[in-house]
């Protein structure tokens, strides 16, 4: 028998209001030992909690009970939503902790989703969306995490696994079956079931060139390049809004990459002010600092460019006209935003270059994002598919099909040897 599992579900005391779940196979009779009688199903009941072994009273309590397999766990589900005071939410824990002989344990972290995702009540896609939603800090990552706690991406990995069974199906027809006037010629049929592979191929690579979800966790990393005393600290400050950076007119002071985060529409971003880069110097560290710089650009997904830099292949590339408030300054060069990061001047106009150059590398929210775990496991589907599509021998075809099947399951967790079975017999009427 599974152990009975607790914990504080809502967020650290103090609190208006403390949710602690108790989850297993004696989660009722526990939750009875504290509550007395409790309310019927779904239903929010007020009860006085008291502690079993002396009587006295706790809390008052509202009290839900989930009955299982209908639950969020698939187990029996209490919920006691006490005041939410560090000392009620202490003192009812040690109730329950003290319930041994019903085997109740403190939950050890993510234990209640894992026991959704082994009753059923979620998958594996479903269960990373929920992680992500719990962390989420900005609206895009939220709205990402959201879509797929929601199944989003279980919905997609369904419709191309509904495709490959049906393709499956198909193969087995043409091996066991070639006989039947309803199956047809088995050459062409392969040669048909193929050319679908490819296709099925080619509608899961479009998924994959979409934007990975980590980019909206990890933030787009823009670096400020220039020659030294271009500005590249106090525009940093600017775009930032505060004093991330020392700000000097001695050349050289930014020794080292400084890199200050900020959130801009529900947007994350990494902003990295770098060491001038110097075409010439004796100084050691400065030579260390300018190696870094480089680093910085090559590995940067958009460079605000400030002079004639030679910026790396790869990043994106803004070109500013800064210092654009100083005299003889005033004019500014075609194709380039003037800024002046003193007085404030152009900030806007680059702000929304860099969004407009992010739009570019972050994943809509319109299309589905799916994380790196996911990515490899449907990429070694879209291999399978295009191998199988080459195929004429049906036996290699089934084969190519079985692994990408095999990786699909993968993403969601699910292992589903009967459907193939399902679609074949129900698609060809075998066996009527």
């Amino acid at each position: 028998m599974a152990d009975t599992i607790f914990a504080l579900s809502s967020g650290a005391p103090p609190a208006a209001i403390a949710v602690v779940r108790v989850s297993g196979p004696m989660a009722l009779a526990a939750a009875t030992e504290l509550a007395g009688t409790l309310p019927e199903s779904r239903r929010v009941g007020l009860r006085r909690l008291r502690d079993p072994v002396d009587g006295a009273t706790l809390d008052h309590a509202l009290v839900l009970v989930f009955p299982g397999p209908d639950s969020a766990t698939g187990e029996d589900l209490v919920e006691l939503h006490l005041h939410g005071g560090r000392a009620v939410v202490a003192a009812v824990e040690a109730a329950l902790a003290a319930r041994v002989g019903l085997g109740l344990r403190r939950a050890e972290p993510g234990e209640f989703t894992r026991r959704a995702l082994a009753a059923g009540r979620i998958d594996l896609a479903e269960a990373e969306g929920l992680g992500d939603l719990l962390i989420a800090e900005t609206e895009a990552q939220r709205r990402a995490a959201l879509a797929a706690a929601e199944g989003a991406v279980s919905r997609q990995v369904g419709a191309w696994n509904a495709r490959l069974l049906a393709l499956a199906a198909r193969v087995e027809a043409a091996l066991d079956f070639a006989d039947e006037e309803d199956v047809g010629d088995g050459e062409d049929m392969i040669a048909a079931i193929a050319a679908d592979a490819g296709k099925l191929a080619d509608a899961i690579a479009a998924v994959l060139a979409n934007p990975p979800v980590e980019r909206l966790r990890d933030g787009i990393r823009v670096v400020l390049a220039g020659a030294p005393n271009a500005g590249k600290s106090t525009l940093l400050n600017a775009l930032v809004g505060r004093d991330a950076a020392i700000v000097s007119a001695i050349a050289g002071t930014t020794r080292d990459r400084i890199e200050a985060g900020v959130v801009r529409d529900g947007v994350a971003y990494v902003v990295t002010d770098t060491a001038g880069l110097a075409t010439e110097t004796d100084d050691p560290i400065e030579r260390i600092g300018i190696a870094r710089a480089r680093e910085a650009m090559t590995a940067a997904d958009i460079v605000v460019q400030l002079d004639e830099t030679i910026v790396p292949a790869g990043p994106q590339v803004i070109t500013i006209h800064p210092r654009s408030d100083e005299a003889g300054r005033e004019a500014g060069k075609p194709g380039r935003i003037a800024v002046s990061a003193q007085r404030g001047d152009g900030i806007a106009a680059l702000w929304q270059a860099i969004a407009d150059a992010a739009r570019e590398l972050l994943p809509r929210l319109d299309r589905l994002a799916l994380n790196e775990r996911q990515r490899g496991h449907i990429a070694a589907a879209r291999e399978a598919l295009a191998d199988a599509a080459r195929e004429q021998d049906a036996l290699l075809l089934a084969e190519q099909l079985r692994l990408a099947r095999a990786a699909l399951d993968r993403v969601t967790g699910a292992s589903d040897t009967e459907a193939m079975l399902d679609a074949l017999f129900g698609r060809f009427c075998i066996g009527k």
